[in-house]
């Protein structure tokens, strides 16, 4: 559906600026674009207006890392019904992952993917290119991408690229930002025999250990740093690879963390089996409050969810023949809303950690701030009142989240992509779609 031209008045809302500070007051939109923010605009005949007292408006979330596993894995999850998840999660961007079949590898797959998601997705959005042994020239060439997406280890076909030439060579040609999946692929192979023949899903964050990640960070950090290669390490997991950057961090790399490495830990498996299972694992109680503190002190970047939904069945079955992933971009931005609230962190870190520092490290153009010029990707959440997770209110495909029964605040109540309303008080706009992301690198 083309775009209509309109404008839209939020009023009375409690607004995160990009200072941080808070200001009670009125947003003006007019087609995609935010004009005015002030403590009251007067002079305006918007088109729609929305009474927003009592609640908080933030910048629209950014999910730098998501697997919406079209095409190929429909039945899991696809473009339309995980932008329908994101709108309901405050998510109106994100950047999707090659894993897809056939994995996107080419300019040709990766406008395939352009052109389903302008047709598919109620949100923006933007597609990684990802690297094989011998795909150098796609690499370099493929565009708009955020960036190359490497899976060091924990994957199996053309995706992998765990050995080290070909890692130099990506390393060492052009200047396209590199996110790794950094786990050691050897030692994962090495553990799995030893570990071989154990059932219990909680033995995977054994296999998949905290020296396997930490040993592909310290790789794709040294290859970096001799290059000067803008590098940024996906989903980082271990207090061991937080400590390793707080010692040595480059300006050109960032890292960011989940919320389930962050709220979630081992003794998930317990509660939950394989459903606790995702790559890189859940980790200790340590690596919880250790990574907590090194996204506090700004060693960690920003959030991910790294949203990998798989269905029930697929969970059901014994380990290790069960998927790792788990859905997120409904639960992202309550969780940490509701960390904030705990006095886990502040209002301002999230939308900074969720928006901000994502668009700015992605150079993504006019995206993740409240301020006039900027895109009109917001999201109005209720910080008053707590509501449970509960699966059957969840539009993944999967229908399934890690932190059912969790009780949260700051559940969306308007999502607003480019100036329209796409999620409304429990109410989708299925004619609404985002556009693609572009990048200034």
């Amino acid at each position: 559906m083309p775009f209509t031209a309109s404008s839209l008045l939020i009023r009375r809302a409690r607004i995160v600026l990009p200072t941080g500070e808070l200001l009670v007051g009125d947003v003006l939109t007019s087609d995609r674009t935010i004009v005015e923010v002030a403590p009251e605009i007067t002079k305006a005949t918007p088109t729609r207006e929305i009474d927003a007292e009592g609640l908080t408006l933030l910048p629209g979330v950014i999910d730098p890392q998501v697997h919406f596993r079209e095409p190929g894995l429909e039945y899991k999850e696809d473009l339309f019904t995980a932008s329908c998840a994101c709108a309901r999660g405050g998510v109106t961007s994100y950047l999707e992952m090659p894993n897809t079949r056939p994995p996107t590898i080419s300019q040709y797959a990766l406008d395939d993917k352009l052109q389903r998601a302008s047709q598919k997705s109620l949100v923006n959005y933007g597609f990684f290119i990802g690297a094989t042994a011998d795909n150098l020239p796609d690499l370099l060439l493929a565009k708009p991408t955020p960036g190359i997406k490497i899976f060091m280890g924990s994957m199996h076909g053309s995706l992998l690229v765990d050995q080290d030439a070909a890692l130099e060579a990506i390393f060492a040609k052009g200047d396209r930002l590199i996110a790794v999946h950094a786990e050691d692929q050897a030692r994962i192979q090495q553990r799995r025999a030893e570990f071989a023949g154990i059932h219990d899903p909680a033995v995977h964050s054994q296999i998949q250990d905290n020296q396997a990640a930490l040993l592909a960070t310290q790789q794709a950090l040294k290859l970096s740093k001799k290059y000067q290669r803008r590098l940024h390490i996906l989903h980082m997991s271990t207090a061991e690879e937080a400590e390793l950057l707080r010692q040595d961090k480059p300006s050109w790399v960032t890292a960011e963390v989940t919320p389930q490495h962050l709220l979630l830990n081992t003794d998930a498996y317990a509660k939950i089996g394989t459903r606790a299972q995702m790559n890189p694992p859940l980790r200790s109680h340590r690596d919880n409050e250790v990574l907590w503190q090194a996204l506090r002190d700004g060693i960690i970047d920003f959030i991910a969810t790294d949203h990998a939904p798989h269905t029930l069945e697929e969970k059901a079955q014994e380990y290790p023949k069960t998927p790792s992933g788990m859905p997120g971009v409904e639960t992202s931005l309550p969780l940490m809303l509701t960390a904030a609230m705990d006095g886990k962190c502040t209002l301002a870190q999230v939308a900074n950690w969720m928006s901000q520092a994502v668009a700015k490290a992605y150079s993504i153009p006019n995206k993740g701030a409240i301020s006039p010029g900027y895109d009109a990707d917001l999201v109005l959440v209720d910080l008053n009142t707590y509501h449970p997770v509960r699966p059957e209110e969840l539009l993944t495909k999967c229908h399934w989240s890690p932190f059912e029964g969790w009780n949260l605040t700051g559940w969306p109540v308007v999502t607003i992509v480019g100036g329209q309303i796409v999620y409304e008080k429990g109410k989708l706009h299925t004619e609404v779609r985002g556009q693609a992301l572009t990048f200034n690198q």
